[in-house]
């Protein structure tokens, strides 16, 4: 499993979207990314979508854990 927190990138004014896609294209098959975000990533659940993985999306109050799965 592998995490980003995208949450201090965004507050920095950089986009996270490099080290997330990083970050999806070392996962083995069956394994987890999971982000960390103050919104929910709609367009980046798409893109990683149409790459196959799954994901599930939770608000934990103000900030966004979206958990992707590759595809075993």
């Amino acid at each position: 499993m592998a995490t980003v927190d995208a949450r201090p990138i965004i507050a920095s004014g950089d986009e996270p979207f490099e080290t997330i896609m990083a970050a999806a294209g070392t996962l083995e098959d069956g394994e987890e990314l999971v982000v960390l975000a103050p919104f929910e990533p709609v367009p980046l659940e798409g893109v990683l979508s149409s790459q196959g993985f799954s994901y599930e999306a939770e608000d934990l109050g103000g900030d966004w854990r979206v958990t992707f799965r590759r595809p075993s």
